[in-house]
């Protein structure tokens, strides 16, 4: 039950996280936007240093991303009970699929690929681009392969505490 409530929580944070940034400036969002759309918006002529300055940001923070939830996940399986590497992998990996499923399913292709807030200015008439699920899909099981490491990462920090506790 603990674990349900948990996914309910890191769901609606993640919501949180997400949406207001993306309806207020869709831009900040590029790299995660279908091929497609991005090869549009590079070519446009206002966009082309916003474009530079986020791709060189956008691996910067995946990665500061995957090492704060990692140590907040491990957190929250710690005091979930989950006091050894393998309950803690498992709490985190799961914790972390069903934001991901929740992602992909609720955010990307329910509200991305039918809201016109998400929409690029000069991409309006990529209609069929931006309600493509396939892109979300494929961004679906990269974050399954995300959350293996993250679960890790959460896991050997559990570790590493019971070691420090003995």
């Amino acid at each position: 039950m603990i674990l349900f409530v948990e996914s309910v929580i890191a769901c609606v944070i993640f919501t949180l996280i997400i949406l207001p940034s993306l309806y207020k400036n869709p831009i900040k969002h590029i790299m995660s936007y279908p091929k497609e759309i991005r090869e549009r918006v590079e070519k446009l002529p206002q966009y082309k240093e916003v474009i530079q300055a986020e791709e060189k940001r956008h691996l910067t923070i995946k990665l500061i991303a995957i090492l704060l939830f990692a140590i907040a996940l491990a957190t929250v399986a710690y005091f979930s009970g989950a006091k050894t590497f393998t309950s803690a992998y498992f709490h985190v990996f799961v914790l972390f699929f069903v934001v991901n499923v929740y992602d992909m399913l609720v955010l990307d292709i329910g509200l991305f690929c039918h809201s016109k807030k998400t929409r690029i200015p000069g991409t309006e008439d990529m209609d069929k681009e931006y309600k493509n699920p396939w892109h979300h899909i494929r961004g679906a099981v990269t974050g399954v392969l995300i959350g293996t490491v993250v679960s890790l990462i959460a896991g050997g920090i559990i570790y590493i505490i019971s070691l420090l506790r003995i």
